[in-house]
């Protein structure tokens, strides 16, 4: 399928409209952006794109005063209509940050291992050789971009993977993520079949045209069109040299604007930050997207700032002020208003009748601060809101830093780490498509020699709550003594992330040192045993035959000793 024509061709598509609304959405909290928030929930931050809204004091859309489900969204706390007169202090907690962050340190704190089945390739020279390539791929950059495309994912649902290469500034391809709302897919069968990648260019002279640079990927290309349209639709297409952006890809595209790759597959993949999605199960076109962090809590996390708003509001309100009787003011003079030193030391009274309710005495009004109901309102939001993300407090330090066991930790982080678990098996897919994307990339584009990109991959994760060096000793010191573990299973326990070859290579190590530090026999350790005596051997002068030392003894005959006895 072709890029869309010229025309009045509705961008992004209909069937997107409300997906990529959503992920706005749920940008504005990720990004802690107030004003963004303000806007997407039609706040004081929209009124400028509204005639409407710059009428109504310049400051409030008709839409926060309007019944039903329009006015009850924009009546949210970061869309209520603001009181003419009254300062804009609403505050933010950026915990949506928190939470798409501790779902990336979850994930990627530690980089994957990823081997290369031995039954995929016949050559042992190409297994090594792709191994070592896949190691290049997943250094400190590759580990970064997963790292970070899986926080964007945590919060937008998920992102694109997308695999590039300019051997002028790298010698191998590397990775670049994308925003779920920057590429247009085309599923079939719930797998990625096409994808359109596309941004908006910055206008020309001032204009207000809306230029558009559209790549569609399919299988084996790669083609790009630029469009000069308005806000909702493409417009007509144009010369890629029409816009300064976009005249570089001249020079390296083919005369119809087409990429071929060379490679029967895409170089870009779709990885989902968890399923399935609750919000978009009626639109076919948005069920293989994800669910984002954020769903579902998004009144919780407006609720937690409107509590700190409103804790932050008792500090400010909590500040003492004095009431003056007007007769305390002096007087600069007529129309030149009154003022009150508030460094004067005295004061005359005045003779006046004494009454109890007089307002001829300094006051001073100072509301209470309730330090207590906020505390607790912003714990159990903040409970609340980790918890239907699928996190444990602990994760946070909400359960206080108190160093414990790994087992304690492990049963304080329960739901976190089911929540690991549960991304992991959604992740590692498209982790070992985009390495085999790079692969075919490094070895048609790149010149590597000796890879098989035909090779099938797993992935293993490492353990997110290391266990206790001291327990785990502890352990395999109980198993030794009871002779119920060998030393093969007890460097296996001791370094799981160890390979067959790596294990027994140590327990070779610990056989050598073993036998070198205690030379003696097995069955005498402290060298107590006694050399035999050899007996010296004669030899019989007749035949010049050996003989026995005893043979030359006369054997006594026990009739004779009997006899002796009886002599006796």
């Amino acid at each position: 399928m072709p890029l869309p024509p010229s025309g009045k061709t509705v961008w992004p598509p209909v069937q997107f409209h409300e997906p990529f609304g959503d992920i706005d959405v749920w940008r504005a909290w990720y990004s802690g952006d107030t004003g963004h928030l303000a806007q997407v929930y039609g706040g004081p931050a929209a009124f400028m794109s509204s005639v409407k809204a710059r009428d109504f004091f310049e400051l409030n859309k008709p839409s926060q005063f309007r019944g039903g489900i329009v006015g009850g969204l924009a009546r949210m706390f970061w869309g209520e209509p603001i009181t003419p007169g009254q300062p804009h202090a609403k505050l933010h907690v950026p915990i949506a940050a928190d939470v798409a962050e501790l779902s990336a340190n979850l994930m990627w704190s530690d980089v994957p291992t990823v081997t290369v089945d031995s039954d995929s390739t016949d050559g042992a020279s190409a297994l090594l050789a792709t191994q070592d390539q896949i190691k290049r791929y997943l250094d400190d950059r590759g580990h970064a971009t997963l790292r970070e495309g899986a926080e964007q994912a945590a919060g937008l649902s998920g992102v694109y993977v997308r695999v590039v290469w300019d051997t002028s500034l790298r010698p191998r391809p590397w990775m670049d993520v994308l925003s779920p709302d920057a590429v247009v897919p085309e599923w079939r069968w719930g797998m990625l079949a096409a994808a359109t990648v596309w941004r908006q260019l910055e206008p020309l002279y001032g204009s207000s045209e809306v230029w558009r640079l559209l790549e569609r990927h399919e299988p084996g290309s790669i083609e790009y069109g630029l469009y000069k349209g308005d806000q909702d639709t493409l417009g007509m297409m144009m010369a890629l040299d029409d816009h300064p952006e976009a005249a570089e890809l001249v020079g390296q595209l083919g005369d119809n604007g087409v990429v071929n790759t060379g490679i029967d597959r895409l170089l870009i993949t779709y990885m989902p930050n968890v399923g399935p999605n609750r919000c978009w199960d009626h639109i076919p076109e948005a069920k293989p997207f994800g669910r984002s962090d954020f769903a579902g809590v998004e009144s919780l996390m407006g609720s937690l700032d409107e509590a700190w708003t409103s804790w932050m509001r008792d500090l400010r309100l909590g500040k003492a002020r004095i009431m003056l009787p007007q007769s305390m003011l002096e007087s600069d003079g007529p129309g030149a208003g009154a003022l009150f030193d508030l460094d004067r030391e005295v004061f005359v009274q005045l003779n006046m009748l004494d009454t109890s309710d007089s307002g001829s005495a300094i006051t001073m009004n100072q509301f209470a601060i309730r330090v207590d109901e906020h505390e607790r309102t912003v714990a159990a939001l903040r409970q609340q809101i980790l918890s239907a993300a699928g996190y444990s407090a602990q994760s946070l330090g909400d359960e206080g830093t108190v160093a414990i066991t790994a087992t304690e930790v492990a049963a304080r982080e329960r739901q976190s780490l089911t929540t690991r678990g549960l991304k992991i098996l959604y992740q590692r897919p498209a982790l070992l498509e985009v390495l085999t994307t790079m692969l075919y990339v490094d070895a048609v584009h790149c010149g590597a020699k000796g890879i098989d990109p035909t090779v099938e991959l797993t992935a293993s994760w490492p353990q997110a709550v290391q266990p206790d060096p001291e327990s785990t000793a502890r352990t395999l010191s109980f198993l030794e003594t009871a002779k119920a573990i060998s030393t093969w299973m007890k460097v296996r326990t001791l370094h799981p992330e160890w390979d067959d070859e790596d294990v027994a290579e140590e327990v070779a190590r610990i056989k050598d040192d073993a036998a070198a530090a205690n030379p003696l026999p097995a069955g005498d350790p402290f060298g107590t045993a006694v050399a035999p005596v050899e007996e010296p051997v004669t030899t019989d002068p007749e035949d010049g035959a050996p003989e026995d030392a005893a043979d030359g003894q006369e054997e006594d005959d026990p009739n004779e000793e009997q006899g002796q006895g009886k002599a006796a």
